[in-house]
C-alpha cells in the first residue's frame, strides 16, 4: 500500500521488451541503497517488485497486463519516474490509499501559465469518469492529488510549488500521457450500487448511503 507521497524522482537506466513484457532497471540514488529484493516500489504509480539491487539501481519486471494499462511501454532510457516505497506500519498516512494498480492512462490537455500554483487538466477515459469527484482523491503518475474540478473532458488538479519541484510534473507538457488510479473507495461504492447479474443482491443502496451520511 502507498500514499502517493513521492520519495524521489528516479530515472529509467535500461529498459528492454520481450513477449509484450518489460525488464526495467531504475536509477534511484535516494531509496535504492535502502531497498532489498522483494520490496514493493511504485514507479509512476505502478506497483512493482524489486528483483535485484545493484548499488543505487533497482531491477523490475513489468507484466503484459501492466504494460497494456499504463504508460510503461513508452518509457525509454532517461525517462524521469516518480518513486515511492510501500508504507511501513506506524508511519503517518499522508496523501490517500494508493494501491499502485493503474486503472487507465490519461492525457494532459491543459496546463495553466506558470504561477505559484499551477493547474493541470487531464482527459479521462469515459468509463472511469464516475469514479472522480470534486475534492476527491486521485493518483496521477503515483502522486496523490486532490481533484479541484470535474470537467466534461476529465478533471483538473492544483499543483503547489513543492509538488512541482519534487515530482516529474514539472517536465510534463500538453499531450503527455500519465498513469491514473482512481480512489479505491469509489470503486467499491460503485460496485455496490451497480452489481453485475452474477453478484448477490446487495442491501447497500443509494438511500442507505444517504441516510448514513456517505452520499
Amino acid at each position: 500500500m502507498f500514499t502517493g507521497l513521492i520519495e524521489e524522482v528516479g530515472q529509467v537506466a535500461v529498459i528492454s521488451s520481450a513477449d509484450e513484457e518489460l525488464s526495467l532497471l531504475i536509477e534511484a540514488p535516494t531509496i535504492g541503497a535502502e531497498c532489498v529484493v522483494g520490496d514493493s516500489v511504485a514507479i509512476n504509480g505502478i506497483c512493482l517488485t524489486v528483483e535485484q539491487v545493484t548499488g543505487s539501481r533497482l531491477q523490475f519486471h513489468v507484466g503484459a497486463e501492466t504494460v497494456q494499462r499504463s504508460t510503461a511501454a513508452g518509457w525509454q532510457a532517461g525517462t524521469p519516474v516518480n518513486l515511492e516505497r510501500a508504507r511501513a506500519t506506524g508511519q503517518r498516512m499522508g496523501g490517500h490509499f494508493v494501491q499502485g494498480h493503474v486503472d487507465c492512462v490519461g492525457e494532459l490537455i491543459k496546463r495553466d501559465p506558470p504561477a505559484e500554483t499551477v493547474y493541470f487538466t487531464f482527459a479521462l477515459p469515459a468509463p472511469w469518469c464516475p469514479f472522480v469527484a470534486e475534492k476527491g482523491s486521485i493518483a496521477v503518475d503515483g502522486i496523490s492529488l486532490t481533484v479541484t474540478e470535474v470537467t466534461k473532458e476529465g478533471f483538473s488538479v492544483a499543483i503547489i510549488p513543492y509538488t512541482l519541484e519534487h515530482t516529474n510534473l514539472a517536465q510534463l507538457s500538453v499531450g503527455a500521457q500519465v498513469n491514473l488510479e482512481v480512489d479505491i473507495i469509489a470503486k467499491y461504492v460503485y460496485n455496490m450500487l451497480n452489481p453485475s447479474d452474477e453478484s448477490p443482491e446487495s442491501t447497500i443502496t443509494k438511500e442507505f448511503l444517504t441516510e448514513h451520511g456517505f452520499y
